[in-house]
């Protein structure tokens, strides 16, 4: 897992996501235990309120839940929802803004299409997502 510091997102939502993608790979199963913000803040030179507030933003989602004197456990259900509201509200986004952008510079579809395809290929292979920047917890 990673932040970067340099990005205009929040630190605490990029945590957030860094959180849901290691839900939706497998790396936090459903119904084990999810990262304590003190060892999120140690391994990504975080405060622990900002750890803590991205944990508190899956939290509120009901993605994690706290249990009284035991750890956070990763909600069950958690994976599909993550996947099913990334698909019907980040994807649809970032695909309006790449064709808005593509038709701004006159970028025939099929070119836009052939890059998409290219870059889908490359990661499907890769098997890789993951978040530029410093540090890392696993």
């Amino acid at each position: 897992m990673r932040v970067d510091f340099d990005s205009i997102k929040p630190i605490y939502l990029q945590i957030a996501e860094a959180i849901e993608d290691d839900i939706i790979v497998g790396r936090l199963p459903e119904g084990s235990p999810a990262y304590s913000q003190l060892i999120l803040s140690k391994e990504l030179g975080v405060n622990p309120a900002t750890a803590a507030k991205g944990i508190n933003v899956l939290v509120q989602d009901g993605l994690l839940i706290k249990e009284r004197g035991k750890s956070m456990i990763v909600a069950a259900g958690a994976r599909t929802r993550i996947v099913s509201g990334r698909q019907r509200n980040g994807l649809h986004s970032l695909v309006s803004n790449l064709v808005r952008e593509a038709q701004k510079i006159e970028l025939p579809k099929e070119d836009v299409l052939s890059m998409v395809s290219e870059y889908y290929s490359q990661n499907s292979q890769n098997g890789s997502i993951g978040h530029a920047g410093k540090g890392a917890a696993q």
